[in-house]
């Protein structure tokens, strides 16, 4: 039966390739076996998903024929279904002699079948390492590079660690480090994933490539307009408030959001929020009974 591998990586058949691999590294981190809570079959089965969908041939080959391939059988020059050309892949997850078999199936095709397709080898990799690092909103939005220390196991040396947030990461995305986890003796040191915690700003928050944002202003400003001043993830501006602005209508400010490229950013979307006053003077209720005899 034909495997659905867009479903199992949870992503669309659109996906780019950059969507197929954020989804792989999440799904592989989730479910690896030397984790709490991991799950080897799932693994395998993500990670059997990864080698054919970020593989532009056999993604083309999988979108006509299946999973099955175009004869029917295994397909993809081995790597598809569950025919990995009779190599064991269990040896990956069982962590033996101490150790953390976590791989990137793109270069472990390469590295175990590229030479001689008759010879296995078995190389030994350090556990891989977790850590959580927060960072702030405007550092998710335009990205940052962040030094923390870090503890490994078999050396018990803090050491200073260095990463490059991208922009537009966001709350509860994981970085991989490769080879910064653990160092294993004759074989080669883990990888080290950071899982980044996104601290919650009290003015802004991210729709998709815009930051929404909220102001109050007073029914007089309201009706007549006025001139204010607003805080952006770039800094202070004046914000023009037309006048006869209906309550809870957006205004935009283009091109303050987050960065879609080089070039190109979202907008900075201001929601009005018409504050009504709690009472009245004599004279301003005088002023507001006649405006309402004008239909105001």
């Amino acid at each position: 039966m034909s495997k659905d591998y867009y479903n199992i990586l949870g992503i669309n058949k659109n996906a780019s390739k950059e969507e197929i691999k954020t989804a792989f590294r999440k799904l592989a981190h989730q479910y690896h076996p030397d984790k709490g809570g991991g799950n080897e079959a799932k693994f395998k089965e993500v990670s059997e998903a990864y080698s054919v969908l970020g593989d532009d041939n056999k993604r083309k080959q999988y979108d006509t024929f299946g999973s099955a391939g175009p004869t029917g059988g295994s397909s993809y020059g081995g790597f598809g279904g569950q025919d990995f050309g009779g190599f064991d892949f269990s040896q990956f997850t069982q962590g033996g002699n101490g150790g953390n078999f976590e791989f990137d199936l793109g270069d472990i095709f390469g590295e175990f079948f590229g030479g001689n397709m008759g010879r296995r080898q078995r190389v030994k990799k350090g556990r891989d390492i977790s850590v959580d690092l927060e960072i702030s909103f405007a550092e998710s939005v335009f990205g940052v590079e962040k030094e923390f220390s870090l503890t490994r196991n078999s050396t018990y040396k803090s050491e200073k660690i260095k990463v490059k947030i991208p922009t537009d990461i966001n709350d509860g995305e994981t970085i991989r480090m490769s080879g910064a986890g653990e160092p294993i003796k004759d074989g080669v040191a883990g990888d080290l994933y950071i899982n980044i915690s996104v601290r919650r700003d009290p003015l802004f928050k991210k729709e998709g490539k815009n930051i929404l944002t909220e102001i109050n202003i007073k029914l007089s400003d309201a009706l007549l307009g006025t001139k204010y001043p607003l805080k952006t993830v770039d800094g202070d501006i004046e914000l023009i408030v037309p006048e006869g602005i209906n309550n809870s209508e957006m205004l935009r400010v283009k091109e303050k959001g987050v960065p879609i490229d080089s070039r190109h950013r979202g907008d900075f979307l201001v929601k009005v929020k018409i504050k009504m006053p709690s009472h009245l003077s004599k004279s301003a209720r005088k002023t507001i009974e006649e405006l309402k005899k004008e239909g105001i």
